[in-house]
């Protein structure tokens, strides 16, 4: 901003607006009277006061170009979209691309922008090629290339050199939050193989590899990384900064997995690996099925389910967490029970008829 430039309200552009973490995002700058925001996705949204919705094809620069050059009045861009590839070598070009071509569509127009917010993860850490350094801090050294995260935030260090606007890079765990069609839902996951598991009269098991169900972990709850994302945002200590953001405790599957089964009033049996891919490919009928039966909300099977992530996830037979303490020390101290954070989830999916 500007010298002696006084602005009393702000215009969030939040890139990736229907996912966990973007959707959890509008839900908490809607609560910040002081903030307009612009959501972008390919499924685009509901307008409402203060929010609208553009539907853009990122990867596409010519549409993005077409439905963001008129976009003045950004003052923050809030990146949470995601490509997913094969490969961790083929998430480079589409995930790049798409930060590229926002950027560079609103940065020569929003003559107010002040920050540009990057939502990471532990790919930075190397968390998905196997066991990493834990406690995982911010000063950690990068891995081998590919990475694209890594990529994303080398070209806005490159770019933000000689610029009036900052960014921080934001590193939650695994993000747990209510979203649709979302290909990174652990907790959909959970709440959905549980319900069809009770409906066969089946007790809950641990899918994952044995070593996983007795590592440690952490997540990160969606609000609570909303906070987080905004707060690293606004507050001028944090320009230039990365952060890992987390819930603040650690937990093993092997004690929380008989809660989450008590909660579906099962029971909890011994671990057993198997591929959720693969055994619940042939589950959709029993899903439509189950729909009908309880009332729930017409959902399609491919919107809930999100087994290829929750192999990923039950796979960890290492320990997997970072070190949160530099966001404290920076100033930012909320924290979330992570056994509460899943009931509550839970909870919210019941109510909404996603699950009965």
């Amino acid at each position: 901003m500007k010298p002696n430039q006084s602005i009393t309200s702000y215009t969030a552009l939040v890139i990736g607006a229907g996912g966990v973490i973007g959707r959890n995002l509008i839900d908490y700058l809607m609560t910040l009277p002081e903030w307009n925001i612009i959501g972008v996705s390919r499924r685009g949204g509901e307008d409402a006061p203060r929010l609208r919705y553009i539907s853009a094809d990122l990867l596409n620069e010519a549409d993005t170009q077409a439905k963001l050059c008129h976009l003045t009045t950004v003052t923050h861009i809030f990146y949470a979209a995601y490509q997913d590839r094969p490969t961790w070598a083929e998430l480079v070009q589409p995930n790049l691309a798409m930060l590229v071509n926002v950027v560079n569509t609103i940065e020569p127009i929003a003559l107010n922008l002040q920050h540009i917010s990057l939502m990471q993860g532990y790919k930075v850490y190397g968390a998905h090629l196997g066991p990493f350094k834990t406690p995982a801090r911010e000063t950690d050294a990068n891995h081998m290339p590919p990475e694209f995260n890594i990529d994303q935030q080398q070209f806005l260090e490159e770019r933000q050199s000689g610029s009036s606007w900052s960014w921080s890079a934001l590193r939650p765990s695994v993000v747990c939050g209510f979203a649709l069609g979302n290909p990174m839902n652990l907790a959909m996951v959970i709440g959905v193989y549980a319900s069809i598991s009770k409906e066969l009269g089946l007790p809950l098991r641990f899918p994952g590899k044995p070593g996983a169900y007795h590592s440690l972990l952490e997540m990160t709850d969606a609000s609570l990384l909303a906070r987080a994302t905004v707060w690293a945002a606004t507050d001028p200590r944090c320009a230039n900064q990365a952060f890992n953001i987390t819930n603040g405790d650690l937990f093993r599957w092997n004690e929380l997995w008989p809660k989450i089964a008590a909660f579906f009033e099962l029971e909890a049996a011994p671990p057993l690996p198997l591929s959720l891919a693969t055994v619940m490919a042939d589950k959709e009928m029993l899903w439509n099925s189950m729909i009908e039966k309880y009332g729930l909300m017409n959902t399609s099977y491919d919107d809930v389910s999100s087994w290829p992530f929750g192999d990923f996830v039950f796979s960890w037979d290492y320990d997997f967490f970072a070190d949160g303490s530099k966001a404290r020390r920076f100033g930012f101290h909320d924290f979330v029970d992570t056994e509460n954070m899943f009931m509550d989830i839970f909870e919210n999916l019941r109510e909404r008829k996603i699950i009965p």
